[in-house]
């Protein structure tokens, strides 16, 4: 009997469509919600809500002004965020890179985030926590920035290395308690959230910690010795973070898919009982995943204090904590997936601030896009009903996939 071909790339692609890979029904949740934010753009536009109060004597009006709120709306995301053609002809004044820049900027702290998060999934825990362990590892790396002064290198280094111990050391907690007392990883984590804001809080307001001569929450500056140097020059806000970022996420496939830990991670997430019976230290697992995460959440810390804003304030976490959540979905805790996650998002941040100041669209349409995107990934089956798309052959992905951490 002779062996059945392998279909070729043309079948396969065509497979892929029919039956809506995971590729597939990205793309297909984000043409979703680009269509949902058209019409906030559109609600939200006085000139095409005027043109509405008339819609059935002159129609065309409210078609061409709506029209053109999305166009403007989305061709201003786009300009903020990864090419604006006036930089051809400002003579310099608008940097080329500009756009591609800030997107980069905001991508590496989603992607570290993105990270975090995934890395816990992986192993059957839900850390929501990483807002609490970024400003951990953001006051580390903060104070050995302000407070000590070493060689250039050395210094960053030694901020790095304790931005990491911090946000480590406050995930670490939450997985002790998860493995000692059973304590479920999402209250502990949030909990620790308001401690870690709290404790933040608190040191803006005491002497050694507090700028000199300030009666304002903010920290002392760090020394340009710990800050991350600028990849692309002074005038540009891109630094080494996003580098980082992509070599933590090489790390985190490593371990995932190369090393003895990372299996033993990926069993206990896949199957508590049956990874206990082949010998693994379930605990022992909670604990050592629940540490390297809050380490990854607290390089998103040392992104932010060491590259982008250089002094603690009480804002320090940018909201980054609960978007990592947002993009370890999307990227279904793969390494690779978080990264095109990271930059999508980062994208839409970037470019976000962009429409807002040109158009006058409510920053909140990008909110919504991203929740959209987000919520068809979850409902994967609400995607093939609208788009009539056949159920998988290898039987679709599952709810039960979620809860796993995507181990199946």
């Amino acid at each position: 009997m002779l062996p059945e071909a392998k279909p070729g790339p043309a079948r396969r692609l065509v497979d892929a469509i029919r039956y809506g890979n995971s590729v597939v029904l990205t793309l297909l949740a984000m043409l979703c919600a680009l269509l949902v934010g058209a019409i906030m753009i559109v609600i939200a536009d006085p000139p095409t809500r005027s043109a509405m109060g008339y819609f059935f004597s002159s129609p065309w009006d409210t078609f061409t002004r709506g029209w053109h709120a999305i166009s403007a709306g989305y061709v201003a995301l786009f300009e903020g965020s990864v090419f604006n053609p006036d930089s051809l002809y400002s003579n310099g004044h608008t940097p080329i890179f500009g756009p591609i820049s800030n997107t980069l900027l905001n991508a590496a702290p989603l992607i570290l985030g993105g990270l975090a998060v995934g890395v816990a999934f992986r192993a059957g825990l839900f850390n929501i926590g990483v807002q609490g362990q970024l400003i951990m590892g953001a006051i580390c790396a903060g104070y050995v920035g302000f407070a000590f002064r070493l060689p250039p290198l050395l210094h960053l280094l030694a901020a790095l290395l304790a931005g990491v111990i911090g946000g480590a050391v406050w995930g670490g907690i939450a997985g002790w308690l998860k493995a000692r007392t059973g304590a479920h990883e999402v209250i502990s984590t949030i909990m620790m959230n308001y401690l870690a804001l709290g404790l933040l809080n608190y040191l803006l307001g005491i002497s050694g910690f507090q700028a000199p001569g300030s009666n304002q929450a903010i920290s002392r500056s760090v020394h340009g010795t710990a800050r991350l140097p600028h990849l692309l020059g002074p005038n540009l806000s891109l630094h080494l973070g996003i580098v980082i970022a992509l070599l933590a996420a090489l790390g985190c496939w490593w371990l995932l898919t190369r090393s003895t830990l990372g299996f033993s991670l990926r069993a206990v997430g896949a199957n508590p009982s049956a990874a206990r019976t082949a010998g693994m230290k379930i605990e022992r697992s909670y604990v050592v995943v629940m540490l390297i995460s809050g380490g990854l959440a607290g390089l998103v810390g040392c992104s932010q204090i060491l590259g982008t804003n250089h002094a603690l304030t009480g804002d320090i976490d940018a909201g980054f904590g609960f978007d990592a959540i947002t993009v370890a979905l999307l990227g279904q805790a793969s390494p690779r997936g978080t990264i095109f996650a990271g930059l999508l998002f980062g994208a839409f941040r970037a470019g976000g601030v962009v429409m807002v100041a040109n158009t006058g669209i409510p920053a909140d349409v990008v909110l919504v896009i991203e929740a959209v995107i987000v919520l068809f990934l979850a409902a994967p089956a609400l995607i093939r009903a609208i788009f009539r798309l056949r159920e998988s052959r290898g039987g679709g992905v599952g709810v039960g996939q979620l809860a796993k951490g995507w181990n199946a």
